[in-house]
């Protein structure tokens, strides 16, 4: 089903051409002044120039040839030469019937040139808890990964874990200390290890800050985990076996915080995944002549002539003949292509890290790692601030954990739905799970990703204004309707949209037409803030509509089956675009 704005356009450039001018001057775009339109054509302006010829004249031709269109109730000339289109009530009802009748993409196509996209999202440490700063990348990598299936790219999510390096000899050491008895420090050992690990979550994560903290203070702690990191790189058994344990508790705690965002992966590899392609890829950039020794450490030069500032070289070893997050980063690059050969792959990251992505994606394509058929992006987002506009903190001004964050909208959300006394305690619980969950995705995802913006709980969870809350308040709103004509032992099956009967109806109806192409806009510039524009301006427009008409108390039964169903486009419309963005809605609120 063609877009809206296609279809108007393609009208509009066909009266151009059957008055003698170019097609090129038919494009149509929404009116910047709709207090005196709909659309608006400005082609006739550019017109001009070529044709030698007033504007308001060419206008005025086009104007006359479009006046016989069933499309337009408006097609008007206004000085000096802009075109000021209205939709026809009846076209526009048989655009959305159109749309109603494909209840699972109402009129969105999907790609005819589908891509296999890899998205490289999460990014977090083994041994550590979820805080805060791990949402954005989570719930921005989350809703564009959803974008893309709906439109038909096969997208693949990576949860790219931080399972290498010193953290892991840190917590080896530490383990060590607390218990050298276990089998996994004796080098002689050759037996089984215990399949369950020798820790909890909880000791995990208490262990690692206490081993970094160590570690900072004494010179003897530190080198003993770098002993233990290059022995686990090395391959050494029982400090793998712990590896294994580390990445299994890890992972599993993990995955729950991740079901609580409703974000999941695909993949779940890490940089250890990575470690077996590292000999062979340093090899190949020596034998090639990309990497040199500079300083003791093994670079690749990635500048370009073009650079307006300094760009300094990728490094690949260090002096000592360790490996890096470059270093992984780029292997990863290599099993991605050997197993996926994607099209695309898209790092959802902290825009703080933008020099660093754009070394290793130079690195990557010069060394022929990643071939010139598969496009690398990086897509950096902004921080989450609290209201003093400084990175979100907790009251006692430490980094908060993911969990309690959640914990504190949802108790929020619980609290306000509560004060309205329609439900019991465990139906309201369940309610502010979903309606908070909405609060924080849309919060953070209502703003450009590559901006920073302030977190306020008080102003993400009212149920009035841009939030999330809102939206869902709508789309209950309209189940509240649709169950009470159902009530009414009414039913609008075989009943079809209707011509708009006033103008906040077809104020409505204009705003659904634009559901195939926000979806396509959002995808493409990889901004799931352009969705949630999209549906605040649909909100809007269906309260204003519901504010404004007297839909259960309609007399004409054909009009108001006419008015259900084209509330029944609006719901399906709108829970399409949340779960785009990640999050559903209650049955009631």
């Amino acid at each position: 089903m063609k877009k809206i704005l296609d279809l108007i356009s393609a009208e509009v450039t066909k009266a151009f051409t059957e008055c003698g001018y170019d097609e090129k001057y038919g494009k149509v775009t929404l009116s910047n002044r709709p207090d005196l339109c709909e659309y608006q054509c400005n082609g006739a302006m550019a017109a001009a120039k070529e044709y030698k010829k007033a504007p308001f004249l060419i206008a005025d031709e086009v104007a006359a040839k479009l006046s016989g269109s069933a499309m337009f109730s408006l097609a008007e000339s206004v000085k000096p030469g802009f075109l000021n289109l209205k939709l026809d009530n009846a076209y526009l009802a048989g655009y959305l019937q159109e749309m109603k009748n494909d209840p699972k993409r109402f009129g969105c196509e999907t790609d005819k040139n589908p891509r296999l996209i890899m998205l490289d999202y999460g990014g977090p440490n083994v041994a550590k808890p979820l805080h805060v700063g791990h949402l954005r990348s989570a719930v921005i990598g989350e809703s564009i990964k959803r974008l893309g299936r709906f439109l038909g790219h096969n997208m693949i999510g990576d949860v790219h874990l931080g399972d290498w390096g010193l953290q892991m000899g840190l917590i080896i050491t530490e383990l060590r200390e607390r218990k050298p008895n276990l089998p996994y420090f004796d080098e002689h050992y050759e037996g089984s290890y215990p399949e369950e690990a020798p820790f909890t979550i909880t000791e995990l994560e208490e262990i690692y800050p206490t081993a970094s903290a160590k570690s900072k203070e004494q010179a003897s702690y530190k080198e003993a985990a770098m002993q233990a990191t290059y022995e686990l790189q090395q391959g050494r058994r029982g400090y793998q076996a712990l590896l294994a344990h580390i990445l299994n508790v890890s992972v599993t705690d993990l995955k729950r915080n991740y079901e609580n965002l409703n974000v999941s992966f695909d993949l779940w590899k890490g940089e250890s995944d990575a470690q077996p392609f590292i000999p062979d890829m340093v090899q190949k950039m020596k034998d090639d002549g990309y990497a040199y020794i500079s300083e003791g450490a093994l670079v690749v030069d990635v500048k370009e002539e073009t650079d307006t500032k300094e760009i300094p070289p990728c490094m690949i070893l260090k002096s000592d003949g360790a490996s890096l997050y470059n270093t992984t980063d780029l292997a990863t690059f290599v099993w991605r292509m050997k197993d996926y050969h994607p099209d695309e792959i898209i790092y959802i990251v902290d825009k703080r890290q933008e020099l660093y992505f754009t070394q290793v994606f130079r690195c990557a394509k010069k060394t022929g790692i990643v071939g010139a058929g598969t496009e690398l992006k990086f897509l950096g987002f902004g921080t989450m601030n609290g209201k003093d506009g400084k990175p979100f903190k907790t009251r006692e001004g430490g980094v908060m954990r993911l969990e309690s964050l959640l914990s504190e909208i949802n108790e929020e959300m619980y609290k306000k739905i509560s004060d309205n006394h329609t439900m019991d305690e465990a139906e309201a619980r369940k309610t502010a799970k979903i309606v908070g969950l909405s609060a924080v995705k849309y919060g953070d995802l209502s703003n450009q990703a590559s901006k920073d913006y302030i977190f306020d709980i008080d102003r993400f969870t009212s149920f009035e204004g841009n939030t999330g809350p809102y939206i869902l308040y709508t789309i209950v709103r309209i189940k509240s309707i649709l169950a009470k004509y159902k009530a009414l032992g009414k039913t609008a099956e075989g009943a079809k949209i209707l011509p708009a009967k006033s103008e906040s109806e077809k104020g409505l109806m204009l705003e659904l037409t634009g559901f195939a192409a926000a979806m396509e806009a959002a995808f493409a510039d990889a901004a799931p803030h352009r969705v949630c524009a999209y549906i605040y301006g649909l909100a809007n427009a269906l309260n204003h509509f519901y504010h404004e008409t007297k839909i259960l108390t309609e007399e004409d039964e054909t009009v108001q089956a006419g008015y259900i169903c084209l509330l029944e486009l609006t719901r399906g419309v709108l829970e399409t675009c949340i779960d785009v963005l990640g999050f559903s809605a209650p049955e009631r609120m």
